[in-house]
């Protein structure tokens, strides 16, 4: 019997081998092209500044070998005589992976566009950073969704119209269900469009406080000053009141201090014109005023106000440390005395000398 013409499921043995034979060699036809395509553009890539062939290189990357494998078995199975049944489900598998690695594309390309803008603009304007991650979620939603209906309307003998009205009555009963997820989803995107904060901004939430490091689809995640992760939902986190320190474009100081009671009313009036020439003095501030506050059980209380003309937290302190020093060193000489917790106890005495005892 010759093995090459007998007849196995309507194609002799000879046509089978052929068909696996296109099938391997265009299999690995397409592996030795992308590879070749990929690095001669990296050979070009060196040479240019331009970020075109980079995001080819990066897309070409993406290509799945399993799915131009497929591809290749569905040329194969072209030269053979196969009943109509067969026939469509091997072409629609086709255009399953013929779509899916379109979308891989898709995907990957998505993400370096998003990655090139995030490294050009991230130290300049976070906010369109953050914007660009939800409208890149979204553009992936929809190709991804199209490439889904495009899959669906390929599949012999369904009806996508009946479909996606089916689709429509179970993503109400989906949403009800996932009511929580979607609400960080959309909390998100209104992270994103109306930029509340953004990446990198130091942010203060209750007793928690840190840096934004990354707003994703569901959760914000912040480092914290000790250097731990917090982690916020989106939904929480839009409901809480944020204090975003980032945008602060100066600090105001309102220190309190006192000083003795037998401090005489002349340099008591002297105090306040000392303040405003000590702060003055000071670069980056801006005076406010300064007064006798009142009177403590054990004190004469002033208190003074100044503005910081920088937000950051460490020229605020030096700025302040600068002033209690040049306090200190003005009230020496002078001879003012700060006040402290103390109480005087006054003892009355009688005619004998014996102190007088209340009724």
């Amino acid at each position: 019997m010759d093995l090459p013409t007998v007849m196995f499921y309507g194609n002799p043995v000879r046509a089978w081998l052929i068909a696996l034979a296109i099938a391997v060699v265009l299999t690995l036809a397409a592996k030795v092209v992308v590879y070749a395509v990929i690095r001669r553009l990296r050979r070009l890539a060196d040479r240019t500044e331009n970020q075109v062939d980079d995001l080819v290189i990066g897309v070409l990357e993406r290509t799945k070998l399993f799915l131009l494998s497929v591809l290749a078995v569905y040329a194969g199975a072209s030269s053979l005589v196969l009943p109509p049944r067969l026939g469509t489900w091997i072409g629609t598998i086709a255009v399953f992976a013929l779509l899916l690695q379109a979308g891989f594309w898709a995907d990957r390309l998505i993400n370096l566009l998003i990655l090139k803008y995030q490294e050009k603009n991230l130290e300049t304007d976070a906010g369109r950073v953050t914007t660009m991650r939800a409208t890149g979620f979204l553009v992936r939603l929809v190709v991804f969704s199209v490439i889904a209906l495009m899959a669906l309307d390929n599949v012999p003998g369904l009806d996508i119209t009946t479909l996606i009205a089916g689709l429509g009555v179970g993503g109400i009963a989906v949403a009800l269900a996932l009511q929580n997820v979607l609400g960080d989803l959309f909390a998100s995107l209104s992270i994103a469009l109306d930029k509340p904060f953004v990446i990198g901004d130091f942010i203060v939430l209750d007793t928690f406080s840190g840096t934004v490091e990354q707003i994703g689809l569901k959760t914000t995640r912040v480092r914290s000053i000790s250097g731990e992760q917090l982690i916020f939902s989106n939904n929480d986190l839009l409901a809480s009141r944020i204090r975003n320190f980032r945008r602060m474009t100066e600090r105001r100081s309102v220190f309190n201090f006192g000083v003795t009671y037998q401090t005489s009313p002349e340099k008591l009036a002297a105090i306040p014109v000392m303040l405003r020439e000590i702060i003055a003095a000071q670069p980056n501030t801006r005076f406010d005023r300064a007064h006798f506050k009142g009177f403590a059980p054990s004190s004469l209380d002033f208190e003074a106000v100044y503005f910081v003309l920088q937000a950051e937290y460490g020229v605020f302190m030096d700025v302040q440390q600068a002033i209690n020093l040049d306090i200190c060193r003005r009230f020496a000489a002078e001879g003012i005395e700060f006040a402290y917790p103390t109480q005087t106890v006054y003892v009355r005495r009688g005619a004998s000398g014996e102190p007088a005892r209340d009724a």
